[in-house]
């Protein structure tokens, strides 16, 4: 793939996922590099076909609404490519609540629980399913109680606003940390947008064609020495749909 600058979101997106296997891409295994939040192991959660008539299955309606709201901000739409949204970022959300990964399955969820030095990883007792139902409450109320509306009824701004103050902690909130409700919330964006089609994000592979990324094709061998240079194919999904 030929160098872009970081100036340009889809360089940005090609340096932040250049060193992931390409196996990994197409399962959607990405993983955030910030360590408040718990590690993702997102899985396939089920048959259904994504689209945009899905309806959530876990989040209420103000949550629903502040999902929209939030991965709209985190990656929004412009001349590159699909915002999150678009790429169907809030499905992949909803329907990996309904997983393992969600309900903590495979962690080991014993304590003490108390959040340590970054070194040690995840330590809390909350799951991913708790963090967004406490987080998405408790940002709702800040903002209600700042700005008398709830994060999704924000200008784009002042959604800004809040989004920079959860990453860097400087909202309190009641039940969840802020900085650990931010690393879930971006982790799983990330995830959502660059997933195989099947787990209900990267609508249309937009995120992979945005960066040239080839997708679940089982041969790769006449370009894997040609660097610098574009793959001429579209993607495939691990379904075989192709674009």
């Amino acid at each position: 793939m030929p160098p872009l600058p970081l100036t340009s979101r889809r360089g940005f997106f090609r340096s932040a996922v250049a060193l992931v296997p390409a196996g990994t891409l197409a399962g959607c295994d990405l993983k955030s590099p910030d360590t408040s939040a718990p590690d993702s192991n997102p899985a396939a959660s089920g048959p259904q076909a994504p689209g945009a008539d899905y309806q959530p299955h876990f989040f209420d309606a103000k949550e629903w609404a502040f999902v929209h709201a939030a991965v709209d901000r985190l990656i929004p739409s412009d001349s590159e490519g699909p915002g999150a949204v678009e790429a169907g970022v809030p499905e992949f959300i909803d329907r990996q609540m309904d997983t393992p990964y969600a309900h903590g399955t495979l962690w080991y969820m014993q304590g003490p629980f108390q959040q340590g030095v970054p070194e040690l990883g995840y330590q809390l007792k909350l799951v991913p399913r708790d963090l967004y139902r406490l987080g998405i409450a408790a940002v709702n109320g800040y903002c209600i109680k700042t700005w008398s509306h709830s994060f999704d009824a924000l200008d784009a701004p002042t959604r800004d606003t809040v989004l920079a103050a959860l990453e860097t902690g400087k909202i309190g909130l009641a039940d969840v940390p802020a900085t650990v409700f931010f690393g879930q919330l971006l982790q799983n964006t990330r995830e959502g947008y660059f997933c195989d089609p099947i787990h209900g994000g990267n609508r249309d592979m937009g995120g992979w064609k945005m960066i040239g990324f080839p997708g679940a094709r089982a041969d790769f061998m006449d370009f894997v020495n040609q660097n610098g240079q574009a793959y001429p194919y579209g993607p495939v999904s691990i379904q075989g749909k192709r674009t």
